[in-house]
This record gives C-alpha cells, sequence and structure tokens, in this order.
C-alpha cells in the first residue's frame, strides 16, 4: 500500500471510528480482523472487520468497521452503513455473521423492518431463525450521511408476526419485553 493510501485509510478509519463512538461510547481495545481480508471479496473468504463496544448497554455491541467510506455500498436511507448486532454476553456467533453479512451489503440495500432467514446459520440448539433489521443511530462520517443498522435474531414466530403485522409492531413488542436490541440465541419468543 502506498503511503499516500495508507494515510488516506486511517484518516477514514479514525473518522469512522469517532463517529460510532459518539453513539455507542469508547470501543474495546481489540479488533476482530477478518482472518481473509474483507477487501478480497466473499467469494474468497473476506470479512469484515468487527469492533466491539462494551459501555453503550448491558453487554456487548459488535460493529463492522469496513462499509461506511468503501462506495462500494449500497447506500440507504442511513448513506452508507455498518451493521450492528448486540448480544448481553461475548458470542462469536453474532460477529461472525455479521462480519459475512457485509458482503451482502454491496449488492443489495438492506432497511428498516427487512427480515432475513438465517437458514443454515441458524445456530444450533437456539431458538432464532431470523434476522431482523432496523435503524439504530445516523450519524456523519467525513461530512457524508452514515448509520447503524441493528441486526436483531428473531424466532420463527417473531418472523411470522413482522410478516403479518409488520415490523413496527414486532419492534414494539420486543421493546416492551426488554429484549430489544438483544440477540439471545434461546430466548423464547415473544409472541
Amino acid at each position: 500500500m502506498a503511503n499516500e493510501d495508507r494515510e488516506d485509510w486511517n484518516e477514514l478509519w479514525d473518522a469512522r471510528l469517532t463517529a460510532l463512538e459518539t453513539v455507542l461510547g469508547k470501543s474495546g481495545d481489540v479488533v476482530f480482523h477478518g482472518v481473509i481480508p474483507f477487501f478480497l471479496g466473499w467469494d474468497l473468504g473476506g470479512t469484515a472487520d468487527i469492533i466491539p463496544f462494551y459501555n453503550h448497554l448491558d453487554g456487548v455491541v459488535y460493529v463492522t468497521a469496513d462499509l461506511i467510506g468503501s462506495k462500494a455500498q449500497e447506500p440507504s436511507f442511513l448513506g452508507e452503513y455498518e451493521l450492528m448486532i448486540v448480544h448481553r454476553d461475548e458470542l462469536e456467533w453474532g460477529r461472525d455473521l455479521i462480519g459475512r453479512l457485509a458482503h451482502y451489503t454491496l449488492d443489495a440495500e438492506l432497511k428498516a423492518g427487512d427480515t432475513m432467514d438465517l437458514g443454515p446459520k441458524t445456530p444450533e440448539d437456539s431458538q432464532i431463525e431470523a434476522l431482523l433489521f432496523d435503524d439504530y443511530a445516523s450519524f456523519e462520517v467525513m461530512g457524508n450521511k452514515a448509520g447503524l443498522l441493528l441486526c436483531m435474531g428473531i424466532t420463527k414466530d417473531e418472523l411470522n408476526e413482522a410478516r403479518d403485522e409488520g415490523s413496527a409492531s414486532l419492534i414494539q413488542k420486543l421493546k416492551a419485553a426488554d429484549v430489544y436490541p438483544f440477540t439471545d440465541l434461546n430466548r423464547m419468543s415473544v409472541i
């Protein structure tokens, strides 16, 4: 990497991290780097880097750290966005899931209210069978509109509720049950 490219990359990294920290508080001391870098592509197994945040909620917020500023993502209402998942404890499953899902956002726009069946990515012995997406935060990075898109695990009954009654209704029920924004793999349905 040329020196000028490295400086541009460092400037973008710092701006992205600063924006994320204004929403989520100080980031953890570690960055979970993909074994195969994101820029090499999904077909070679590339995954997004993940930053943990421990001070925003009573749990761990994992956020991708390769999408904002990439100019390769399908923009959404949020502009360019990073994916986030929240667990009550450190959990590799969610971190890995959003690291791989990041490539999907380069070809398709994910929007608040969308759902995605997890199929074979469903953890063994888990009640979670799908993801529900929600706009979690909006901010700017280097003068450009950006944001965080929550990827929240939901049960089969909750997925059906979102499809039948709409995601807004489901989100209200998840909040009322003190489940939102957490992905708890073994929780019971709120429906």
